[in-house]
């Protein structure tokens, strides 16, 4: 049988009367949630290159913005808090993360890998190609595991001193923005020497997005429409 023929249980969905299976080849498999049923998803036999980085590197600080109301959106768009990235990129951000805790320093992070579907979501909401990547022009930046917005603690936790707060869409979030106190301007420039020596590269109008070296290379980093419950599933059964 050819593997596009394969038929593997979409989800159970438990209504509470009953349960449905629902079937579909795995080469269709789609991900779908329902406000009125709980899903459990059977994900696709792929690993999609994403790992937590909480499990690469428990010493990351995460503040994921999206699970919360504290966001440009003003609702969670995620299910919890969790960050996932290429194995590649979560492998130099540990670098990063043990380069800084040489002086005493650590990495916040207020966002990873986001799904396709959050991404359309965030461009309808906003349509600011400075801010947020429009997903018919491929796919966005998130989508792939190549990206990562985050910021500087010291060795309580504290968060030093920046530009601006996470997803602030002005001017002074601006990579070049100059009209700053002197601490905002060295603690971003030692960010972005840091986080450049690695492997990644500033995004010109948010000084916390960082993209990893050839993430526009849709044969090796698709857009991806994962959702976290079923990267948890992969993570826990070793796919």
């Amino acid at each position: 049988m050819k593997r596009s023929n394969w038929r593997r249980p979409l989800a159970l969905i438990a209504t509470g009367a009953a349960a449905i299976v629902l079937w579909q080849p795995i080469a269709q498999l789609s991900l779908f949630s329902d406000l009125n049923a709980q899903v459990i998803q059977e994900p696709a036999p792929m690993t999609y290159g994403l790992v937590n980085i909480a499990a690469a590197s428990p010493s990351i600080l995460l503040d994921i913005r999206y699970a919360t109301k504290n966001n440009f959106l003003h609702f969670p768009v995620y299910p919890r808090a969790a960050c996932y990235l290429q194995k590649e990129v979560a492998i130099a951000l540990c670098e990063v993360q043990e380069e800084f805790s040489q002086i005493n320093l650590g990495l916040k992070i207020f966002d990873g890998y986001r799904p396709l579907s959050v991404q359309q979501l965030m461009w309808d909401t906003i349509q600011d190609e400075r801010y947020v990547s429009n997903p018919a022009k491929g796919g966005g930046r998130h989508t792939r595991g190549t990206a990562v917005d985050l910021t500087l603690v010291d060795a309580d936790g504290n968060e030093l001193e920046m530009p601006t707060g996470f997803d602030d869409f002005t001017e002074r979030a601006h990579s070049d923005y100059m009209a700053l106190g002197e601490m905002a301007i060295k603690n971003r420039a030692l960010l972005r020497e840091v986080m450049e020596r690695h492997g990644f590269h500033q995004l010109p109008t948010e000084w916390w997005h960082f993209d990893f070296d050839g993430w526009r290379d849709e044969a090796k980093y698709p857009p991806l429409d994962v959702n976290f419950d079923t990267l948890d599933w992969l993570a826990r059964h070793g796919s």
